[in-house]
């Protein structure tokens, strides 16, 4: 955005531990300080732009100026290239979604910075409902994304897509919407190699089906 170079820290890939694994595909790890939620969001210390690297580099015409006048010029100077905490990092993702809404950015990377988010609120701050309230934002963007195809390209794929839409639709209690999505990802089992995805939406089909009879 302003030009200026800077660095800063991420957890090193050969650090990261994590224990334990969510159906959203939501990491815990052996301790906060190898978390690279943290470090997710790139934050310019010297004009307060903030990003992700599924984010575009693309600025819609006058979204620089917008930002220029509604964070630039207020920015503290607040450096967040150094060490996190839970708090700076909610902090450093709030400034990225703030940023991304301004720019138009893609509804998949908006849609992986709520979702990132909402497991920040999981795994490290525990706040049910601010989770939640991420998770929503993230499935309404996630959705919008499969709508107008703007995840091809990137690292997702659209049966982890659909499976993920599903995921986040049961979360959320969204019964109907979470079995039409998981039906999406078996219909397509004879045509994907990601065929662990399809076996997750297979169960998480078989667990909602054992909660409605129960």
């Amino acid at each position: 955005m302003c030009k200026t170079n800077y660095t800063t820290k991420k957890v090193l890939s050969r650090f990261i531990r994590s224990h334990r694994h969510d159906t959203d595909f939501c990491s815990y790890y052996t301790s906060t300080e190898i978390n690279p939620l943290l470090y997710y969001v790139s934050v310019c210390p010297n004009c307060g732009f903030s990003s992700s690297e599924e984010c575009s580099t693309y600025f819609p015409p006058n979204a620089k100026e917008m930002i220029q006048q509604k964070i630039c010029d207020n920015w503290s100077g607040r450096n967040y290239c150094f060490e996190r905490t839970v708090d700076t990092a909610i902090e450093s993702y709030k400034l990225a979604i703030y940023c991304s809404s301004i720019k138009k950015e893609n509804h998949v990377a908006l849609a992986g910075l709520y979702l990132r988010l909402s497991w920040l609120f999981r795994t490290e701050k525990i706040n049910h409902e601010e989770e939640q309230r991420f998770l929503r934002l993230a499935l309404e963007e996630y959705v919008n994304s499969y709508m107008v195809d703007d995840y091809s390209g990137t690292q997702l794929s659209e049966i982890k897509l659909l499976y993920l839409i599903g995921d986040l639709s049961r979360r959320l209690d969204l019964v109907s919407q979470a079995t039409q999505y998981f039906s999406k990802v078996i219909e397509k089992q004879t045509d994907t190699l990601e065929k662990g995805i399809v076996q997750m939406a297979k169960d998480r089909w078989a667990e909602m089906r054992e909660v409605k009879s129960s």
